[in-house]
């Protein structure tokens, strides 16, 4: 057997285990047996709280772990040899950041809290030995991967070929969904960034962000008090990014498939 001796690892900062996290469902894999969790609960490690604006890790440091948001959220980046922060994603709870870095073992981005944020670090050498002998996490893995490459893909997509009233839309759309997946309300959210780091993430200068979210309350798309964001008409903001559209010859192509 390949995986590591889990009786070596020390458990103790783990009060509360993954089996019993409210957010189990969306970073670790439904197919896992309790005795699975167990096992990859013993190379958990609980982070102390990262406060609003400090590092999870930076640009250039060696990679040694993936992370599973538990509370709290992060912002990635990039910064220029100028100085300049380039924000390259948001992550919730639930969600895990660090992926981008198996590839070359250094991180490619920055990583910092965006507010208090509690985090769940798995050493990834312990979690690869682990996913070796259980298959159903490292299908996860594998289809985490996937997906972030495809949400890389789409975000690029949206930012060379779309206007700016089209990438609000989707980005709004992606939070609407993302919120909704942890349980809770899908229309009615805080957005836990400033509104220029998501002018920064869009490629939108702030005056710009400014303008669109006062003509998408003028719309009747959405209200908005600070950071506080209320979705009014989800069907016009799809329709408006495009993506109504693509479910439906998504739907027609899936159709005519079966036919």
């Amino acid at each position: 057997m390949s995986g590591p001796d889990l009786s070596d690892f020390r458990v103790s900062s783990l009060r509360q285990a993954c089996a019993h996290c409210s957010l189990n469902q969306l970073c670790l894999p439904m197919s896992l047996s309790e005795a699975d969790i167990e096992q990859l609960d013993a190379i958990v490690e609980r982070k102390r709280p990262l406060q609003r604006g400090e590092h999870l890790y930076r640009g250039g440091d060696d990679f040694q772990a993936i992370y599973a948001v538990r509370s709290g959220s992060l912002k990635t980046f990039t910064t220029t040899e100028s100085g300049e922060e380039q924000v390259t994603g948001f992550h919730l709870p639930g969600e895990l950041v660090g992926l981008d870095a198996i590839n070359s073992w250094v991180h490619p981005c920055s990583a910092s809290a965006l507010e208090t944020t509690s985090i769940c670090e798995l050493p990834f050498e312990q979690l690869e030995d682990l996913a070796s002998d259980i298959p159903s996490l490292q299908r996860q893995l594998l289809r985490l991967m996937s997906k972030e490459i495809f949400a890389d893909q789409e975000m690029l997509f949206a930012m060379a070929r779309r206007s700016a009233e089209e990438r609000l839309a989707m980005l709004l759309l992606s939070f609407s969904e993302r919120f909704g997946r942890r349980g809770l309300s899908s229309t009615r959210f805080r957005l836990p960034m400033a509104r220029s780091d998501l002018g920064n993430y869009l490629g939108l200068a702030p005056e710009t962000m400014s303008r669109l979210f006062r003509r998408f309350q003028e719309n009747g798309w959405l209200q908005a008090e600070g950071r506080e964001i209320q979705l009014l008409d989800q069907p016009a903001l799809a329709e408006l990014s495009g993506r109504q559209a693509r479910e439906d010859v998504d739907s027609k192509q899936l159709s005519d498939g079966t036919d």
